[in-house]
């Protein structure tokens, strides 16, 4: 159960990042047979960088996956 308060801009950034996650991992599990080349959206990329600039934690990875730990424990 996560026990941090994250104010709304830190909320969007962990949504962002998990959305990524889960990008990415889909393009690395690869495409169904037949289908082109699965790649991370770029649109995707720049929402998870703005919402950290915004929660201000671009560049503060360590409070970034302290948070993300607390809130998503299954992310890590």
């Amino acid at each position: 159960m996560p026990t941090a308060v994250l104010t709304d801009h830190e909320r969007t950034a962990v949504q962002a990042y998990l959305r990524l996650l889960h990008t990415v991992r889909a393009a690395f599990d690869g495409p169904p047979e037949g289908a082109p080349p699965a790649l991370v959206p770029p649109s995707v990329l720049a929402e998870a960088e703005t919402a950290l600039t915004r929660a201000g934690l671009a560049g503060n990875e360590e409070e970034f996956f302290r948070m993300l730990g607390e809130w998503c424990p299954s992310a890590g």
